[in-house]
């Protein structure tokens, strides 16, 4: 049985909005091991994207214990926290978030500046990254001169430029149109099966029957876990 990366137990989630709880996790319990390919999808509010912050360290439970590494993080302070996202976690948005007055190369090797890792060593990895999804030949160009699946190929070549634990990807086909968008998930089977644990974040069912394991989250509750023989 492969490593266990993320435990979830009982996770609970309210936010205090004027003099009203809203309740966006209500008692979620998962877990996410080596290798995985996993979808989690729902409608808006179903308590998806709140679950996804969790997973990637951007906040903490109300209540519940959530283990990463077989560390305890559900009370980790945000230096722990910002600690445990550049090391561990890469993120995939749909926005893409590219610096526009960077080029592909500079862009990929950003989270490496923020480790301070040698500029030598930079840009060997980013090199290597920006291989690994095919845009070699685009290494000086600026996002401007991208089309948005090139776009979303550097946003992914940054997000694994860390060696990170799991790739957290929010909607990453949203901004696309259907060919683009389904060579991008091309790009993320390929990168499964090297190896990447991959999380996906949806609302759309043809991308979460993409995935191995798919959970469906509705009114914050897990209401169906499927996995693939």
């Amino acid at each position: 049985m492969p490593p266990v990366i993320i435990e979830g137990r009982d996770l609970r989630k309210t936010y205090r909005i004027g003099d009203n709880d809203i309740h966006a996790l209500n008692g979620v319990s998962l877990t996410i091991r080596e290798g995985d390919y996993l979808s989690i999808i729902g409608a808006s509010g179903s308590g998806k994207t709140t679950l996804m912050q969790l997973l990637g360290c951007l906040d903490i439970p109300t209540s519940g214990t959530i283990l990463f590494d077989g560390e305890d993080i559900s009370r980790a302070n945000d230096n722990q926290l910002s600690h445990l996202r550049n090391a561990k976690i890469g993120f995939v948005f749909q926005s893409f978030n590219l610096l526009p007055k960077l080029n592909v190369l500079q862009n990929v090797e950003l989270p490496l500046v923020y480790s301070s890792v040698h500029a030598k060593e930079r840009h060997r990895r980013a090199l290597e990254k920006i291989t690994a999804v095919g845009l070699e030949s685009r290494v000086k160009n600026r996002p401007m001169q991208l089309s948005g699946g090139q776009s979303q190929r550097v946003a992914i070549a940054r997000a694994l430029v860390n060696e990170p634990k799991i790739l957290l990807a929010d909607e990453p086909t949203g901004a696309l149109d259907s060919s683009t968008g389904e060579a991008i998930l091309k790009l993320f089977r390929e990168l499964n099966s090297r190896g990447h644990t991959i999380v996906l974040v949806t609302h759309d069912p043809k991308i979460a029957a993409e995935t191995r394991r798919c959970i469906r989250l509705q009114d914050g509750v897990i209401v169906s876990e499927t996995e693939k023989a």
